[in-house]
């Protein structure tokens, strides 16, 4: 399941974020890639300690926290600190899948990668190339949002970046833990969840809302690890 998610950072948190990274030193992206990943990762990250990454990614937290949208679709647990990473001309990440695990630095915690995240932080026209490819059941899926936009999607997918050919790419990615683990059910209750939505907006005193309510919550109830 890939969902879009619009405007989850304002064009002023976006610039903000651009001047952030104007100053920043960038290291080698394989820093947090896994063995497999490493070998097909060619890019740029800000350090994952560093005050600007620690900064943008409490930026980046705050807003979806303000996001309907992503919370029904994710139905977020736990969500790793989001990370930056910056692709210039000739760089890409070839086919891979996401680790399972990842540690919470600095924690004993660790998040299980339900759901993949990558936030743009470019503008689609002052970059080519760069699609991040995403495939499924249902074939491939090319992803080139507008900067402040999120897709997400699910983790145990393969999927690449495409080499960039001009100009430089700018992103914030992470994952998510999800109260529901199982991508089928949490699918399910988000088209629920939507269609709740419209209902409401177009005949908001049907019963039958309180009803949808009631069954979509007696299935997160019962699919739900909280």
């Amino acid at each position: 399941m890939l969902v879009h998610i619009p405007h989850v950072l304002t064009a002023a948190q976006v610039a903000h974020c651009r001047d952030v990274f104007a100053q920043a030193t960038w290291e080698d992206g394989r820093a947090t890639a896994g063995h497999q990943s490493a070998r097909v990762k060619q890019n740029l990250q800000l350090p994952e300690d560093s005050p600007q990454a620690r900064e943008l990614g409490d930026l980046v937290l705050q807003c979806l926290e303000h996001s309907p949208l992503f919370i029904s679709a994710v139905l977020p647990q736990r969500v790793f600190p989001p990370l930056f990473n910056r692709y210039e001309q000739g760089m890409t990440f070839g086919s891979h899948v996401d680790n399972a695990i990842r540690p919470l630095t600095g924690t004993p915690l660790r998040l299980r990668t339900d759901v993949s995240a990558t936030l743009f932080l470019s503008d689609p026209d002052s970059y080519d190339g760069g699609e991040l490819v995403v495939e499924d059941t249902y074939g491939s899926h090319s992803v080139k949002l507008p900067a402040g936009d999120l897709i997400v999607y699910p983790a145990s997918s393969l999927h690449h970046v495409t080499p960039v050919t001009r100009g430089a790419r700018l992103a914030s990615f992470f994952w998510v833990q999800s109260m529901v683990r199982d991508v089928s059910q949490r699918a399910l209750l988000f088209d629920l969840d939507m269609a709740i939505r419209q209902l409401n907006q177009e005949v908001p005193t049907s019963p039958s809302l309180v009803m949808l309510t009631g069954v979509y919550h007696n299935l997160l109830r019962q699919w739900a690890d909280p």
